[in-house]
């Protein structure tokens, strides 16, 4: 069978990049990547992970998932204007209290992340209907399933793409199109780690001192502990990515780390969301330390698993 060409958005960096080289090598070679980026100066790293794929099974193209002309243009400059496989990736985050941020940086977080994702499928959706074929994958998160205390915009704009999805799928099953939605927790990125350190240095002179206390003091140092304990690697969600794109009948939704499926359903557990408020806020605010123990102690599992689990394959079990 020829490969399919597949078309991953903001490949600069992160799980767009572990993606884009994962499909590239693929064993198989069930796959034509399109990497493509905003900015074809930042193109480096990934031409450096891509090797001896680079412009075989892989190419780099640009496109700003921002800019209709700069989408039109790479869908047209692929043959017959073919893609098989759409992968949302391209996104930008905003954490803080809602008082510090302008309206124009929670449009340019829709921009991207919702209106971006939007744009994209726009442009490619007729031609899989055509062809009564294809698979559009986002990268989503949980936090389009559950609100998380200072993602405000963020949560938002995942929620958003939630929606869309969900009301885009049951139309696309018609034209034997899949959509999929992966929802990672805490992923550790160049992306994740820019955020967070414009918000350690950011000025909240804007807001009360008793939340800009709770967002520094308490947010920001949680958020550390959980992305030491529960974060996942780019290539941990390129894996999950894979094998959903690979599924003869793939899923709707797919959480990467089953950590958080409980937290995601609380909400559909009580109609009236008091089960959801109540649990959050006591983890928040009553219980942190017991969370701080549970997470050290989820830490230290995961790296016993990965110890073990790397003593396996040393020993030559698969």
């Amino acid at each position: 069978m020829a490969p399919k060409t597949v078309l991953i958005t903001g490949c600069s960096s992160g799980i767009g990049l572990a993606l884009a080289v994962k499909m590239a090598r693929d064993k198989q070679k069930r796959f034509k990547v399109i990497a493509t980026m905003r900015n074809l100066g930042k193109r480096g790293c990934l031409e450096a992970a891509a090797g001896v794929t680079l412009n075989k099974t892989l190419e780099i193209r640009q496109l700003d998932v921002c800019d209709e002309r700069s989408i039109i243009s790479c869908i047209n400059s692929i043959p017959n204007r073919h893609v098989d496989i759409l992968i949302n990736n391209a996104g930008v985050g905003m954490i803080g209290p809602i008082e510090c941020q302008t309206i124009e940086e929670m449009k340019g977080v829709m921009e991207t992340n919702f209106f971006g994702v939007v744009r994209m499928i726009k442009e490619v959706l007729p031609d899989m209907k055509r062809r009564r074929s294809g698979h559009i994958v986002v990268i989503s998160s949980v936090m389009g399933l559950q609100g998380i205390m200072f993602n405000d915009i963020y949560t938002a704009s995942k929620f958003a793409v939630e929606g869309f999805c969900e009301s885009l799928v049951i139309q696309a099953l018609k034209f034997n199109i899949f959509v999929s939605l992966i929802e990672p927790g805490p992923v550790v990125t160049e992306f994740e780690t820019k955020v967070y350190e414009d918000a350690e240095n950011a000025d909240y002179s804007t807001t009360d001192p008793e939340t800009a206390d709770m967002f520094t003091n308490l947010y920001l140092k949680n958020s550390k502990a959980i992305f030491s304990s529960l974060g996942q690697t780019p290539n941990d969600i390129a894996e999950h990515t894979l094998r959903v794109i690979s599924a003869t009948k793939p899923p709707f939704r797919h959480q990467t780390n089953a950590v958080y499926t409980p937290m995601t359903a609380l909400k559909h557990a009580d109609p009236t969301g008091a089960l959801m408020t109540d649990t959050f806020y006591k983890m928040v605010f009553k219980y942190d330390t017991l969370m701080h123990i549970s997470l050290k102690a989820i830490k230290v599992i995961r790296w016993q698993a990965r110890k073990m689990r790397q003593g396996v394959k040393m020993l030559g079990f698969s």
